[in-house]
């Protein structure tokens, strides 16, 4: 009896793994093979592949729970896993596993991403290159220095402050809390991770890294980190704005709320004030006095306290009741 066949006889429940596929023509053929004996169905989107993945896929693999599905245009990795996640939705399975066609994702970790999910513990599980040491030497030296200043505005971003590793994109969700995402809405190019994050954030679903080590081989990764670090910290930005704004005065307001406006508003008073009194000061070629020093700085002192008050308080905040069934 195979690890899927002891899952599905305990739970009931069935697995997808979906698998965009853009010039991965070289390793899909063994993503697929590596994942037969796990998955209810394996849906491969060939994203308007110039090497044909899709075609190549139907010809090696006859089998039935083998799917292939094609894009005529280029819609980027999340509207590939997008795509998939529809054509899942129809099977009625029970959990969507991402994974990529490039061959870093090994699928002896499919169990440790699905299990959390069927045990009732998280709605949403991803993977972590970060945890073991060993693991993260044999990271490339960009990719390190990239993921780990991603990380951090995904954690701001995304409210989810337990995660690392935002650019990892072996995850697994639950089908019932996946048909609550807005599709519409969700970035589909190399954002896509992180946007979810955001999104599952917004519903309140329970995430959960898993610990993992990434296979490096002679591939070529389609995302360039320096290339798009300008435009993950702008839509991280974006995302940290809506979630404050949604999540702290529009779904709720408590005292987190007043202190991120009291601290904010004193911050740039004081700030504001202290410069203003110091170009005048400057131009007089006056010293200021004690008192113009204390209404600056005592603003920017308690509305520094006030912020933090308000970042511990959001860095509590993570989701902890899981939401599917």
């Amino acid at each position: 009896m195979t690890r899927h066949d002891e899952i599905n006889a305990g739970s009931g429940c069935s697995v997808a793994v979906v698998i965009p596929c853009y010039k991965v023509l070289d390793s899909i053929s063994e993503v697929v093979h590596g994942v037969l004996d796990f998955a209810d169905l394996i849906v491969v989107v060939d994203d308007h592949c110039p090497e044909k993945s899709g075609q190549y896929v139907e010809k090696m693999f006859l089998n039935d729970k083998v799917k292939v599905i094609y894009h005529d245009v280029n819609t980027g990795v999340g509207g590939a896993v997008l795509s998939g996640y529809q054509f899942a939705f129809d099977y009625g399975v029970d959990v969507i596993v991402k994974m990529d066609g490039d061959g870093q994702m090994d699928p002896l970790y499919l169990n440790d991403l699905v299990d959390p999910i069927l045990n009732g513990t998280a709605d949403y599980t991803k993977g972590n290159r970060f945890f073991d040491v060993e693991s993260t030497a044999q990271m490339p030296l960009v990719r390190l220095i990239g993921n780990v200043g991603l990380s951090f505005f995904t954690k701001m971003s995304s409210g989810y402050w337990n995660i690392f590793d935002p650019t990892n994109g072996y995850t697994a969700i639950s089908a019932s809390v996946a048909r609550n995402l807005p599709f519409e809405k969700i970035q589909k190019g190399y954002f896509f991770e992180s946007d979810v994050l955001f999104r599952l954030n917004i519903l309140r679903a329970v995430v959960m890294d898993v610990s993992m080590a990434a296979k490096y081989g002679n591939e070529i990764s389609n995302l360039n980190i320096l290339n798009e670090f300008a435009k993950f910290l702008f839509l991280n930005l974006k995302n940290f704005g809506k979630r404050i704004i949604y999540s702290y005065f529009i779904r709720d307001f408590n005292y987190a709320s007043i202190e991120l406006l009291f601290g904010f508003f004193l911050s740039i008073f004081g700030v504001l004030f202290g410069l203003v009194s110091w170009v005048e000061a400057s131009q007089q070629e006056a010293i200021a006095t004690a008192g113009t020093v204390m209404l600056a700085s005592l603003p920017i002192i308690l509305g520094t306290q006030l912020l933090l008050g308000f970042l511990n308080y959001d860095m509590r905040n993570i989701p902890i009741t899981v939401l599917h069934k």
